[in-house]
Order: C-alpha cells, then sequence, then structure tokens
C-alpha cells in the first residue's frame, strides 16, 4: 500500500465512510488538532521520568485516537455507533489520575509559568494544544455537527492533568515553579 493516493492533492479529504471535504472543514481542524495534541504527548513521553506517567499519558493517547475517530465519521454513518467511544469511565479515571498526583502537590497562591524543566515545558504545550482542541470541537458543535458528549469532557479534564503533570516534572526534578510576577519585574 502507497502512503500518498494523490486524492487530497486539490484540498480535499476524506470522512471515515468516504464522503470529501475540504482540508479547512472544521470537523478537520478538530481531529486534526487532536492528531496534533497526540503527537505533542508522544514527544512529553520522552521527557518523563516516572513510568505510571508514561502509561497514564499513552492511555490518553489512545483515547485521543478513540476520539478523533468519531471525529473523522459524520454522525448519520451507520459505522459511527459501532466505532469505540470515551465513557464516562474513561473520565473518571482522568480526575483520579489529576486526584492522585495532586495529594503530593504544594497548594497554589499565584499562577504559574511554564517551565524550569524541559518537561514542565512541554506538558504545558500539551495543555495548551489540548484547550484548543477544545475549542475546535466546540466549533464543530456550533455548526450543529453532533459530538459526543464525553469527547468535550475528556479534553477539560485532560487539559486539568497536563497542568497538575507539569506541576509534579518540576518537582520531582527538584525544580522550583515560576510563578507570575504582576508587576512585570
Amino acid at each position: 500500500m502507497k502512503v500518498y493516493t494523490k486524492t487530497g492533492d486539490k484540498g480535499t479529504t476524506s470522512l471515515v465512510g468516504g464522503t470529501r471535504v475540504s482540508k479547512t472543514h472544521t470537523r478537520i481542524e478538530a481531529y486534526g488538532t487532536l492528531d496534533e495534541l497526540n503527537a505533542q504527548m508522544g514527544l512529553l513521553t520522552t521527557y518523563l521520568g516516572d513510568n505510571q506517567d508514561i502509561k497514564d499519558v499513552r492511555w490518553m493517547q489512545h483515547c485521543l485516537f478513540v476520539a478523533g475517530t468519531l471525529l473523522a465519521t459524520n454522525d448519520d454513518n451507520p459505522l459511527y455507533e459501532k466505532l469505540p467511544h470515551l465513557t464516562d469511565g474513561d473520565i473518571h479515571k482522568v480526575e483520579q489520575m489529576i486526584d492522585t498526583i495532586q495529594e503530593n502537590l504544594p497548594p497554589l497562591h499565584s499562577f504559574v509559568l511554564p517551565g524550569g524543566t524541559i518537561g514542565n515545558a512541554l506538558a504545558h504545550v500539551c495543555r495548551t494544544v489540548c484547550r484548543r482542541a477544545e475549542r475546535r470541537v466546540l466549533a464543530l458543535v456550533e455548526n450543529n455537527c453532533k459530538v459526543d458528549d464525553t469527547i468535550l469532557i475528556f479534553l477539560n479534564r485532560m487539559s486539568d492533568y497536563l497542568f497538575v503533570l507539569s506541576r509534579k516534572i518540576n518537582q520531582q526534578e527538584n525544580c522550583d515553579e515560576i510563578f507570575y510576577n504582576n508587576a512585570c519585574d
């Protein structure tokens, strides 16, 4: 099988099921941003020292693939309901992961800036791409496309997870957090 098909040379692509749409379609932007997030998450795993964190991020990558597949499938396609879906259990799992990390972090009294360690900065990049993905999925909803609510909830929790993970990474590497200074000193 060849990687190139030449079918997208004029600016269109196929959804799951064969419907052709513009590569600038809101649906493509939504699942393309999930793909970008997944790639960033893969990079993040190369900087994680905790095996459980690596497993958790890899699990999220699989969840992102599930969400992306759903977004790449028209909701009127009979295949849509047969595809894997994110569940309330997946959302609960992310919430538990957040709670576990947060138990060992000091309380925050100020905003923090990304940085300190490469892993922290990458977790923040992932967090911001996740927020953009959430906005792109919301734009799809605003265009009257059916989107499973669990995708939006999952992305919202995932960005929270990435925030606490960024803090954990700095803590593990004995690096102080960089607190926001509203005086710009």
